[in-house]
């Protein structure tokens, strides 16, 4: 079921599947009961592009915080919950925007139609969220170990349960930690049903390694127009688990806005400290919103071919470097004021 052709979901102000925009999605990692550390969380996220937030409810006091989390923050909040039904019902009595359950861990038929009951009468989607990690040991046996297909089957179950009684509000959720699994695993899915697919790889590792991963599984899954709404799971500050989102998203032709920061992977003919001056560059430019691409380039060899092909540029000489903009040179400036001139010029750019 290509991205397009999937049921719409309304997440707060936001709408998952149909075609719509995929989401960027990330989850906070205080304590859902500090509503203060939590909200100042969540503000840092939403700069750094977050648009839907998941906080982990494990207690009441967490379930209870979520309306006050919720109106301090400008993005619908997701509430994960684990094996006790009640905790979900209060959630979504505390104004949650979508509640996250496995059904196979909240317990009885019961219990899940109570909480099936609460999220029907305030129109909140479920996401139904299953992990390679924790498939039942019936599906592992059937299937000889965690399989793709014993993934699916499972998710699919459980969607099941929440559609035959009588709610179809899903979204469906399926990770692995294994990244051709979980490829394969959305493949199949997305054959089998119209929900919308949260799309991730879960467990994938700290900064460096879980964004590789995040970027070879996202990527295989998306382009072939599987998948609404994404995150990229990290070991770390979950702000770099939006920008490497974003930015997996800008690589597919996915998302536009924001600039694009290309830089050469230096060699023995660079000359000025391109390493950091491409670091500063990216964390300068995330805060200003354009739609642009810049390069930062260390030597005359490519340096000023590649600059022209961005709409701006940088490229160095010793201790000095070239300002090009629009293919064109414009001047040239000494290394100690590259980062500022091209601040300068990213500021001004829709003056001219």
């Amino acid at each position: 079921m290509h991205r397009e052709y999937t049921k719409t979901v309304a997440v707060g102000g936001r709408v998952i599947g149909g075609g719509n925009p995929i989401l960027i999605q990330s989850m906070t990692n205080t304590r859902t009961e500090d509503v203060e550390a939590t909200t100042a969380q969540i503000l840092r996220l939403e700069k750094a592009g977050c648009e839907i937030i998941r906080c982990t409810v494990p207690t009441m006091e967490a379930a209870g915080a979520i309306g006050r989390i919720k109106s301090r923050i400008h993005i619908p909040i997701v509430a994960d919950i684990h094996f006790d039904y009640r905790l979900a019902v209060a959630a979504i009595e505390n104004g949650a925007d979508k509640i996250r359950i496995n059904p196979g861990n909240i317990g009885s038929r019961d219990k899940v139609a109570e909480v099936v009951k609460a999220a029907k009468e305030r129109s909140v989607p479920i996401r139904v969220g299953v992990n390679g990690g924790s498939l039942e040991r019936e599906l592992v046996e059937k299937y000889h170990g965690v399989t793709a297909e014993g993934i699916v089957e499972s998710a699919l179950a459980k969607a099941g349960i929440i559609e035959d009684l009588g709610y179809d509000d899903l979204v469906i959720s399926i990770k692995s930690s294994d990244v051709l699994m979980c490829v394969r695993a959305h493949e199949i899915i997305a054959d089998k049903t119209d929900h919308p697919l949260h799309v991730g790889i879960t467990e994938a590792g700290t900064l460096m390694s879980g964004s590789i991963k995040s970027a070879i599984g996202l990527g295989l899954i998306l382009n072939q127009g599987i998948g609404d709404t994404i995150r990229v799971s990290l070991t770390g500050d979950p702000a770099e688990e939006v920008r490497a989102a974003r930015l997996i998203l800008r690589t597919l032709g996915l998302r536009k806005g924001g600039i694009e920061v290309v830089s050469c992977p230096t060699c023995g003919r660079t000359r000025i400290d391109l390493i950091g001056l491409a670091n500063q560059v990216e964390e300068m430019a995330a805060d200003i919103p354009l739609d642009i691409k810049v390069a930062v380039m260390g030597c005359a060899v490519n340096g000023p071919g590649e600059a022209k092909e961005a709409d701006i540029g940088i490229a160095g000489g010793i201790g000095e470097g070239l300002l090009i903009k629009k293919g064109e040179i414009i001047k040239k400036v000494p290394e100690e004021k590259l980062l500022d001139t091209l601040r300068e010029e990213l500021l001004n750019w829709n003056k001219e």
